[in-house]
C-alpha cells in the first residue's frame, strides 16, 4: 500500500490482535468494524461516547477517592486491630526502607490510576466543548504512555489473595474502601478495555479537526 504522504495514516488503522492494517470507513451510530483475519473489533461509532466518558471518569475519580481516604480492611488479631488504607501501606514501605518498592506502589496504584481518569475527564470535556485540539492530542499521547502502567486491579487481586491466608488466623471485617476500590477497578477495566485509545483518536478528529475543514 502506497502513502502519499503521512496525512493518510489518519484512514488507516490497525488490528489489536493480529496487527492486520485496515482502512477506516464511516459506520453507523452504535456499530462496530471488525477485522478481516481475527474478527477482533477494530473500533466503534457510539455518538453517546463523550456524555458516557464523563459520567465514567467523574464516577472512576469518585470511587478513587473513596478507596484512598477510607480504610480498606480492618483486621483483629489477639485483641488488636489494624486499619489498613492505601496511602498508609505505601508509607509503611517507605519508613521501613523499602523506597523503590514504596515509590512504585505510589505510581502504580495511586499517581497513575489518577491521571488517567483525570486526563479522560479533561478530554472528554474538550470534546464535549468542541475546544483544545492541541490540548487533546497531548493528552492522548500521554495517556497512551501512562495506562499500560495502571496496575490497581492487580492490587485488588493481591489483597484478596492476602485475605484468603489470613482469614484463619484472624477476623477480617471489610471497609467501605475495599467495595469503592473493587467499583473503581470494574470502571477502570470498563474505560482502558473497552474503549480504546484508536476510538479516542478517532473522536478527536471527527469532533475537532474535521469540524475546523467544514
Amino acid at each position: 500500500m502506497k502513502l502519499e504522504n503521512e496525512d493518510a495514516l489518519d484512514n488507516l488503522i490497525i488490528c489489536h490482535q493480529c496487527f492486520t492494517l485496515h482502512e477506516v470507513h464511516a459506520i453507523a451510530d452504535g456499530s462496530k468494524a471488525c477485522c478481516v483475519e481475527c474478527g477482533g473489533i477494530l473500533y466503534r461509532y457510539d455518538t453517546k461516547l463523550i456524555d458516557r466518558g464523563i459520567a465514567l471518569s467523574i464516577a472512576g475519580l469518585i470511587f478513587f477517592m473513596l478507596a484512598n481516604f477510607f480504610p480498606l480492611v480492618q483486621i483483629e488479631l489477639l485483641g488488636v486491630e489494624q486499619f489498613i488504607t492505601i496511602p498508609k501501606t505505601i508509607f509503611s514501605l517507605l519508613e521501613s526502607g523499602f523506597f523503590i518498592v514504596g515509590l512504585l506502589c505510589a505510581f502504580l496504584i495511586f499517581i497513575f490510576p489518577l491521571m488517567i481518569f483525570t486526563i479522560n475527564l479533561t478530554l472528554f470535556t474538550l470534546l464535549k466543548l468542541k475546544k483544545g485540539q492541541k490540548w487533546s492530542k497531548e493528552l492522548l499521547i500521554l495517556l497512551s504512555h501512562i495506562t499500560p502502567w495502571s496496575m490497581t486491579d492487580i492490587f485488588l487481586i493481591s489483597i484478596l489473595v492476602a485475605l484468603v491466608k489470613l482469614i484463619g488466623y484472624a477476623q477480617i471485617h471489610m471497609g467501605i474502601a475495599f467495595w469503592a476500590l473493587m467499583v473503581f477497578v470494574l470502571i477502570d477495566i470498563y474505560i482502558v478495555k473497552r474503549i480504546h485509545l484508536s476510538e479516542l483518536w478517532m473522536l478527536r478528529k471527527r469532533v475537532l479537526i474535521d469540524k475546523e475543514s467544514r
